[in-house]
């Protein structure tokens, strides 16, 4: 069972489809965290970079995720924006051992950021300080520092430091994000229940 099955679970939804979009540059190891997602008997024993961007689909018994790899080579990076809107969920991948690129993922980030369909969408975005079994590896705090993630004030995130040839960090992550779709989901039902009440009620005494 790959970790997005487990996450199906959790959450507890029927019929419900999840577009989980992954960005982050090239080479940061996006695609072996989507390959670790996946059920154990489709992973693929080798991991090519991805040109432009690709599809994966999962499902389980109650839910359906469409993940979104995008290629984070520059001339793809202009294809992001045009699956922002359908999006429930961002997972943003970070070579935490590349320091000579962390100006270039705080710009790109930036610009997400400030994209009129994500800002102000209280979108969960899970960041995953990755190649941490490197030598050169930051810790997630210094990376959190340097992207100035504090200042996200919007939207829930979470970063943790991760090695996705390994498998490790992943799980802690996906733990966030379910827990933060769970809550989300729950508080659009209870506003749905709340507002068919307050309907209700109010047809009730218009028709006595």
């Amino acid at each position: 069972m790959g970790l997005l099955d487990k996450l199906s679970g959790w959450l507890g939804l029927r019929k419900k489809e999840v577009n989980v979009l992954c960005l982050g540059l090239d080479n940061s190891g996006k695609s072996t965290i989507i390959n670790q997602l996946k059920p154990a008997n489709t992973q693929a024993q080798e991991i090519v970079p991805t040109i432009g961007f690709s599809i994966e689909k999962f499902k389980s018994s109650s839910l359906s995720f469409t993940v979104f790899d995008m290629s984070g080579q520059s001339r793809y990076r202009s294809l992001w924006e045009h699956y922002y809107k359908e999006s429930h969920a961002i997972i943003f991948v970070i070579d935490s051992s590349d320091k000579l690129r962390m100006v270039v993922t705080k710009e790109e980030l930036d610009t997400f950021l400030n994209h009129e369909d994500i800002r102000g969408k209280r979108i969960p975005v899970l960041f995953f300080a990755n190649k941490m079994d490197l030598q050169d590896a930051m810790s997630s705090v210094k990376v959190s520092q340097m992207l100035c993630l504090e200042n996200i004030k919007d939207k829930p995130w979470h970063i943790c430091a991760s090695n996705a040839v390994r498998g490790e960090g992943l799980q802690e992550g996906l733990d966030w994000l379910q827990g933060t779709l769970s809550a989300q989901h729950t508080a659009h039902i209870t506003t749905t229940k709340n507002n068919f009440l307050n309907m209700f009620v109010f047809l009730f005494f218009l028709y006595l």
